[in-house]
């Protein structure tokens, strides 16, 4: 916590869905918090433990200010959470997900949105660099990584269960869903195949069973509606019911 001994006392207030980020004394707004009169807001939400990407608007005494304010002492301080859905500057709305949300990312291309993604951990540092680079929503559960200035937007999921860290994606982000049109395996775009085409991809059960192909013109993996279709279309059915409000 940026504070002094004899800094200017505040009081906080947190947004319900905030209260994962800090503590009980200050969920319940009993315990002032001494700053040291020059950091900014910005930087005191973060020492209590509230990544900025999760912060809308900052209200101190009823007036708005910006994450720049100087606290001043005798000061009330609201942080609300972010609107849903939140609205990203630029287009298109893309993603990079960090090591650890592996199925939200398969699930996202399941359902056509751009979901960059890789098992093998590049570092906090390589995954910030590309936000930046490729102007994609960082989607992570470390907060650390959230925490990063270059990081170009970023968002916290809030989940450990698939279902509910999709749900969360989608309710906050509101993005437009084109299913079975990204390779699940490469996020590259998927195209239409004749079974010639992709014979020697398929084993012959395959080529005797199934006469509908897809495949991702980046990595060439082939795509049929075989065993696990049923439980894939579940998912997207279910997506696009939730997408649908």
């Amino acid at each position: 916590m940026l504070c002094g001994v004899n800094g200017p006392q505040t009081s906080f207030s947190f947004a319900p869905e905030l209260h994962a980020f800090v503590t009980a004394e200050h969920i319940t707004a009993r315990a002032p918090v001494v700053t040291d009169g020059s950091s900014t807001l910005g930087h005191v939400v973060e020492s209590l433990g509230v990544p900025l990407t999760e912060v809308g608007r900052l209200v101190v005494d009823g007036s708005e200010v910006s994450v720049a304010h100087i606290p001043r002492a005798g000061e009330h301080i609201e942080v609300r959470g972010v609107e849903r859905p939140q609205r990203v500057p630029g287009a298109p709305l893309r993603f990079l997900l960090d090591v650890h949300l592996g199925t939200l990312a398969r699930r996202l291309r399941l359902l056509g949105v751009d979901a960059a993604y890789t098992n093998e951990d590049p570092g906090d540092a390589a995954l910030a660099a590309l936000s930046a680079k490729e102007r994609r929503v960082l989607l992570s559960r470390d907060r650390g990584l959230l925490r990063r200035r270059e990081i170009w937007a970023g968002a916290f999921v809030y989940s450990d269960r698939p279902d509910d860290q999709l749900r969360d994606v989608l309710e906050r982000f509101a993005p437009t869903l084109a299913p079975w049109t990204r390779c699940t395996a490469c996020n590259g775009r998927l195209a239409d195949a004749d079974k010639e085409s992709v014979r020697e991809h398929l084993q012959h059960g395959t080529q005797r069973t199934y006469d509908v192909f897809a495949q991702c013109t980046a990595c060439g993996r082939v795509y049929w509606r075989g065993a696990h279709h049923a439980r894939l279309e579940a998912i997207v059915e279910k997506a696009l019911r939730y997408s649908a409000g």
